[in-house]
Formats: C-alpha cells, sequence, structure tokens
C-alpha cells in the first residue's frame, strides 16, 4: 500500500509540474489514504483523515446546546469529498494569516435535523426536516469559526447557536472589530464556494449541496 500511495503522490506532482504548478492543490500532514484517494467526489469522508489543521468544539456531541442533550456519540466531521477539500484550502488562506477554523457541527443526521425542529420550529434558524431540510443533512454544510494558531477564539458577538438579531450576518450594528473577524471568515469562506446566510454568522453551506441527497446514517464512533 505504501508503494502505491507514494506512486500516487509522485504523479500528483509530475501534474503539477507539467501544468506550471509547483505542488499538488492540497496540502496535509497526513499522506491520505488509498481509500480516500479513491473516494468518489460526492462520497462521504472524515475531515480528520483528511487534514489534521483543524480545531472541533463539537457541541452536540456534549450537553451544551440548545437541545441540552447529547445528540452525537462521538466528534466527527463527515462532508462530501469536493465539501471537504474545498474547506482545507479555506484553512490554508486562513493559517498564512495566522488562524485557523474551529468546527461546530458538520453532517448532521436527518433525525438530529427532526429533534431540533421539535424543540426550534423557526425556519431562520433550523431547518424544517419535513420540507428541504437542512444542507448539514447532506454533508454540504459546516457551522464554525475562527481561533488563532494559539487557540484562541476570535470574537464573533455571539456564541454558537445564538438565536437573535446580533447573530445575523448582516447585522452592522456591532462593534468594528467583531465586523473584521465576521467579514474575514466570511470572504475566506466564499473565495472556495461557500455560502452564508443571513441570521447565523457561523453557517456556510457550500455552492452545489443541493445536489447531494439526505442522509441519515450514524456516525461510526470507533
Amino acid at each position: 500500500m505504501k508503494k502505491t500511495l507514494k506512486l500516487v503522490l509522485c504523479f500528483a506532482i509530475l501534474i503539477g509540474i507539467q501544468t506550471g504548478q509547483a505542488e499538488p492543490i492540497f496540502r496535509t500532514n497526513h499522506i491520505l489514504s488509498e481509500s480516500f484517494i479513491h473516494q468518489p467526489d460526492t462520497g462521504f469522508v472524515d475531515l480528520k483523515t483528511y487534514d489534521s489543521n483543524f480545531s472541533y468544539d463539537f457541541r452536540y456531541a456534549t450537553t451544551n446546546n440548545f437541545l441540552k442533550e447529547k445528540v452525537y456519540d462521538c466528534v466527527q466531521c463527515l462532508l462530501r469529498k469536493d465539501v471537504a477539500e474545498a474547506l482545507v484550502r479555506v484553512n490554508e488562506k486562513l493559517k498564512a494569516k495566522g488562524y485557523r477554523i474551529r468546527l461546530y457541527d458538520c453532517y448532521r443526521p436527518k433525525g438530529v435535523q427532526r429533534k431540533m425542529w421539535k424543540i426550534k420550529p423557526d425556519a431562520r434558524y433550523v431547518a424544517n426536516p419535513n420540507a428541504k431540510g437542512s444542507s448539514h443533512n447532506r454533508g454540504g454544510a459546516v457551522d464554525l469559526t475562527l481561533e488563532t494558531l494559539e487557540g484562541k477564539v476570535l470574537d464573533m458577538g455571539t456564541d454558537f447557536d445564538h438565536f437573535g438579531k446580533r447573530a445575523h450576518s448582516d447585522n452592522n450594528t456591532l462593534p468594528a472589530q467583531i465586523l473584521k473577524n465576521r467579514e474575514l471568515l466570511r470572504k475566506t469562506m466564499m473565495s472556495e464556494g461557500f455560502r452564508p446566510i443571513r441570521t447565523e454568522w457561523w453557517h456556510f453551506y457550500f455552492e452545489n449541496a443541493k445536489k447531494y441527497s439526505i442522509s441519515n446514517f450514524p456516525f461510526d464512533c470507533q
């Protein structure tokens, strides 16, 4: 397997040289597993096996969330492969500026979406599972914030899952530094195909997320 991986990586580098690129597009601290390399673009991947340069604060794997209930059995950021690749590119850009992504949520089973809707049936903040569902259910959305490379979280004006106007991405009445932090997050995410929503500064969906089917499989916590 190691020999196969070396051949794949060498081939990628040769392609980059021939096309005027000095290195492969996606740089990580890991050699990609053979199963990941052969994963279709629309398949699910675990971000941790792709790149270790992310921070995690999965509230739904704890009771520190608006449900007041642990609904994830473990911390596992599952995304469609092309979404994960785009997120890695975003993180590389942020790291060059001294920051990195801190993740709150990625793929979310539809069953969890139903629980959320039962407690907060407000489509401004929770997607209706009985309608189109959430891009989270498709593996095409992320909830996240920024932190320094030393682990200090940037001030975005509210905590994650704050249901109110202060969390709205179009709220321009906040202090200048908060607006600057949000703008850095928004612009960098949008540069790689992610789109924000008006009511939650932390939520971004991938531009092609609707092409993925809704899923409800549980996390594989091993």
